[in-house]
């Protein structure tokens, strides 16, 4: 059973009333984000960016659905790069209600698969917070390896912060 699927517009509304809930829970680990942004117009602009950034090859936004195909996260390919570098970087939360339950490493798992073999990608990068150790647990049941530290790398709480870099290289891949 497949436990992301690509984001619809319909999706704005449930991922507002996500993203209210789980606010606190996911700010440690977030950008500030504006009081638009918590709201169904504010994510319906946002999943409207993200298709159009789809149809032009450069990100494929998915949603993380529960059993009963409820929306219950976003797992995010972002930065798609062709040519020689046929590479991506990762981004994923799943809400407090679920979480610790493996439905992140489940869905990082799946869209691994799809950047490799649907995508042809040949390698996914992901970072996190150096405090992140359940995100970092996600990314290393899922083969990825750690590679360094970046410091300063991005603005997450309003504050210039280090992430661990990792990545995955497709298994099997040769150069060619």
């Amino acid at each position: 059973m497949k436990i992301t699927r690509l984001i619809t517009l319909r999706d704005a509304p449930a991922l507002a009333e996500l993203l209210h809930v789980n606010r606190d829970f996911l700010a440690p680990w977030e950008p500030i984000r504006s009081e638009d942004y918590f709201t169904a117009d504010g994510q319906h602009a946002v999943v409207r960016a993200d298709l159009q950034q789809h149809e032009q090859g450069s990100k494929l936004p998915h949603v993380i659905l529960d059993d009963s195909g409820g929306v219950i996260g976003r797992i995010t390919l972002n930065g798609i790069v062709r040519g020689p570098f046929q590479s991506c970087a990762m981004g994923y939360w799943v809400s407090a209600s679920h979480n610790g339950r493996g439905v992140a490493t489940k869905a990082v798992r799946e869209i691994v698969r799809v950047a490799f073999e649907e995508l042809g990608l040949h390698r996914v990068q992901a970072e996190t917070l150096l405090h992140n150790v359940r995100s970092q647990r996600v990314l290393e049941r899922n083969g990825f390896v750690r590679y360094g530290m970046a410091p300063d790398y991005l603005n997450i709480a309003g504050r210039w912060q280090d992430h661990i870099m990792y990545q995955l290289v497709k298994p099997s891949s040769a150069a060619g």
